[in-house]
């Protein structure tokens, strides 16, 4: 079996991710970046993004978590899971949800 001259040096989380975002700002259309998605992506993977992002309109209207369900079929505990990086994540539903130009937030109820 072929070794490798040096050890692989440790996985560095915020690098890959830093990485992964470069790609996806240089990629140009959105037909580019859905090429990629199901390239990099699991069936299942981009079905659970897919989820994740369909529900960011409803809890930003405030709709309570079992209406956005009804409307959507996502699992109330992503819902929940959705709405909590809403409020205390790194901003990036809100960022791109101002730039599709989507309802303000008015507090999303369980």
């Amino acid at each position: 079996m072929k070794q490798r001259p040096q050890p692989l040096p440790p996985y560095d989380a915020a690098v890959a991710i830093d990485a992964l975002a470069h790609v996806l700002a240089s990629l140009k259309t959105a037909d580019e970046v859905r090429a990629f998605l199901v390239d990099l992506c699991t069936p299942a993977e981009l079905e659970a993004l897919s989820d994740r992002w369909k529900v960011v309109p409803h809890l930003l209207l405030g709709e309570p978590y079992r209406e956005v369900h009804e409307r959507t079929a996502v699992s109330v505990t992503t819902i929940g899971r959705v709405a909590r990086t809403l409020e205390r994540g790194a901003g990036g539903y809100s960022t791109a949800a101002r730039r599709l130009r989507l309802p303000e937030t008015s507090g999303a109820r369980p």
